[in-house]
């Protein structure tokens, strides 16, 4: 029989210390699923767009998938959204583990934070049992030490905490959470929207169960997921050494950026593979975040390291890159220190990778000098630097540490001349590290992610057409798998278009990437039959991509009513479009203007949005069900 769909909202106001429970009643979870999808609702009702990102009337939404906390394989991921303090614009950031699981055991769907305390707290959740408790003792702890601590304050029983570090509290623009430990939601400042509020933490322990209408046919899909899942020879491969098990092949399709994209490395990346760190003995045990079959994280020691004896989960692959050798260092040791450090104090691993390697390219230019460089040597390859400089960032230590915890876009600004040309960033985000000149799909997807240039709205693996899988939903979607081809822009918008539904989904319903859009082993229809199962009644994949749908367009809502338009954002970093590779597998690409804006026409015509403004129109709206919600948008149109 069908179990209620409503969600619980626990709702704290930093500033009067109040706490309640709202719900969020059963046609808008059935419209908005959960999630995600919830969250991008809430922020667009209760943000306004002359909300500051760092004011104490700016949200913090933390949601759960709807799916998070059960059996459904890969079902361990968060949402979090609010206002970006480095873009100004909508953001979207999710982490794994196991904290979401553990909220949904209390009970609870959403938290969301709104005010700012007026000294450092931190939230425990104990099922019923909320309050604020005083954080000063915890302030200005790193976030493996603040974990510790929590823990120990509240004694026995499994806590999960969310929890931020020196550089949100400082005010870095790009600080990062801490989820479960070791799991990062870092993109777009979210930690330090939660460091404005002075909020340390939420910690959080559940006892309730999931309810699940239809447990049979749940427990039937889930296994024949997971049984594909497990037999996977991509995922056996990540299984024994992570995500950088693949650091290897992406190198030999040229996507492993050096030097600042302004190279890309094959043999240098050898050492920041998973299979180079496994031959040195580093591994030591398996980390899986709830619900997985994968197991993609592994726990790392090394006794020997120069930088001290290292205690650290293995990092994804965009440390490695980003901290590794976007700034020309290669050396094992001291990129899994730099990633560590990053995590313990706080701070998006890419944008301060990203950051670094832009200093190193001005100084090399002779943009900056050695006052402003505090003397620091910014040479490419220089670990001890790259280390130094994170620890000053993080405490915005000296002109440069500063300056450089305000991301590229305001750095560049700064120190003027041609240094906005080689920023790797656009609309205020630091480039995730797929290389937007050669692989198209990619690179339109940077251009509408509506939080900034990354692979985490639409990420189209598809266009490699590297499995079968692959080219099978290249065929379904563009009706020939011979448009699996990355270098080409033909029918790259059809592409973007699907896996940023299927993303919006899976985000929804707390559903991992790595099932999802990738392997494509977590299809709409196999996800419909999950959320069918648990809510005991039918939803057609169909439906659940429309919700998808309906979410993606909500948030570029959101977008337009702070002022984005087509033709007034930079779709992509000012190198990607002007500066072709000069060696390697894809020496010569470049994605031109020409290709940006073919690509964009057929995007925004798919959607039926304004193709000059990108704004959704009346018509989209009313079919979507977002006239009412959305029926300020107009107001805001210059």
């Amino acid at each position: 029989m069908p179990v209620p769909v409503e969600q619980r909202v626990l709702t704290v106001d930093l500033a009067s210390r109040r706490i309640e429970l709202e719900r969020v009643g059963s046609e808008e979870v059935r419209h908005f699923i959960g999630g995600r999808g919830v969250a991008a609702k809430l922020l667009y009702e209760r943000v306004s767009p002359q909300t500051d990102p760092l004011g104490s009337d700016n949200l913090l939404i933390f949601s759960p998938g709807a799916l998070t906390g059960t059996i459904a394989p890969a079902s361990a991921r968060t949402t979090i959204v609010s206002k970006s303090p480095a873009t100004d614009r909508y953001l979207k950031s999710n982490a794994g583990g196991h904290w979401g699981a553990e909220l949904r055991y209390a009970g609870y769907d959403h938290v969301l934070i709104t005010g700012a305390a007026d000294r450092p707290v931190y939230l425990w959740i104990d099922g019923d049992q909320v309050e604020l408790r005083d954080a000063a003792h915890l302030w200005g702890k790193g976030t493996a030490g603040t974990d510790d601590a929590i823990k120990a304050e509240l004694g026995e029983g499994r806590i999960e905490t969310a929890v931020v570090g020196p550089a949100s509290e400082n005010g870095v623009l790009y600080g990062a959470m801490i989820l479960s430990r070791f799991n990062s939601a870092s993109r777009g400042g979210i930690g330090t929207v939660m460091g404005a509020k002075k909020l340390k933490a939420i910690a959080v322990r559940g006892s309730r169960g999931i309810p699940v209408a239809d447990a049979a046919q749940f427990v039937s899909v889930a296994k024949e997921v997971n049984d594909e899942v497990v037999a996977d020879e991509t995922n056996a491969l990540t299984r024994e050494y992570g995500i950088p098990g693949m650091m290897p092949e992406w190198a030999r399709d040229g996507q492993v950026g050096a030097r600042n994209f302004r190279a890309i490395v094959v043999d240098e990346a050898e050492g920041l593979s998973g299979q180079h760190m496994a031959s040195l003995g580093y591994f030591r045990s398996g980390l899986a975040c709830s619900a997985c079959g994968i197991g993609c994280r592994h726990f790392l020691s090394n006794d020997d390291s120069p930088y001290g004896p290292l205690r650290t989960s293995l990092p994804e692959a965009e440390p490695l890159i980003g901290l590794g050798t976007q700034c020309g260092v290669t050396d094992t040791d001291a990129v899994l220190e730099a990633s560590a450090l990053c995590d313990d104090l706080g701070l998006d691993v890419l944008s301060t990778g990203l950051t670094i390697a832009w200093a190193m390219e001005c100084y090399e230019k002779g943009l900056i000098g050695p006052a402003q460089a505090d003397e620091l040597e910014l040479e490419w390859g220089n670990a001890e630097v790259l280390l130094e400089l994170i620890g000053r960032i993080a405490r915005r230590e000296g002109l440069l540490g500063d300056l450089l915890a305000e991301g590229t876009q305001r750095a560049a600004m700064e120190v003027g001349g041609e240094s906005w040309k080689w920023a790797m960033q656009a609309r205020g985000l630091e480039q995730s590290s797929p290389d937007a000149r050669s692989a198209k799909g990619y690179a339109l997807g940077f251009a509408t992610n509506p939080r900034g240039p990354d692979h985490l709205a639409a990420q189209p693996m598809a266009e490699f057409g590297d499995t079968a899988a692959a080219r099978a939903v290249v065929e379904e979607v563009c009706g020939d798998e011979r448009y699996a081809v990355p270098h080409s822009p033909d029918k790259k918008a059809e592409l973007v278009r699907w896996h940023e539904d299927c993303q919006a989904v899976s985000d929804a319903l707390g559903i991992c990437m790595q099932v999802t859009v990738g392997p494509y082993m977590m299809t709409p229809a196999r996800m419909a039959a999950l959320l069918s199962a648990t809510w005991g009644t039918e939803i057609k994949a169909e439906e659940l991509m429309r919700a998808g749908r309906r979410i993606v367009t909500l948030e570029r809502c959101f977008n337009v009513r702070q002022g984005a338009e087509r033709n007034k954002e930079q779709p992509l970093p000012w190198r990607m479009m002007h500066e072709p590779l000069q060696e390697g597998p894809n020496a010569g690409r470049v994605t031109t203007q020409e290709e940006m804006d073919g690509m964009l026409d057929r995007y925004y015509s798919l959607h039926r949005w304004n193709v000059d403004t990108g704004q959704p129109t009346d018509e989209v709206l009313l079919e979507l069900g977002l006239e009412s919600l959305c029926s300020d948008l107009n107001d805001w149109v210059s």
